[in-house]
């Protein structure tokens, strides 16, 4: 007899069905914008890096 529990394959079938289809263009965007968001924090900490001195208690 068949079981009428849903199994866990079932439930990542319907996921993936009800999932949105995100265009070429849209997937692009959205690794641009990482990659952006990547590069600002590279180039915040190479700033706080290359701007780093040390603070002396007696300054």
């Amino acid at each position: 007899m068949a079981s009428a529990l849903p199994t866990a394959h079932d439930n990542l079938s319907e996921i993936r069905c009800k999932r949105k289809k995100t265009s070429f263009r849209g997937r692009c965007l959205t690794v641009a914008k990482q990659q952006k968001t990547r590069f600002y924090i590279l180039g915040r900490c190479v700033a706080m890096l290359l701007c780093w001195h040390v603070h002396h208690p007696s300054d």
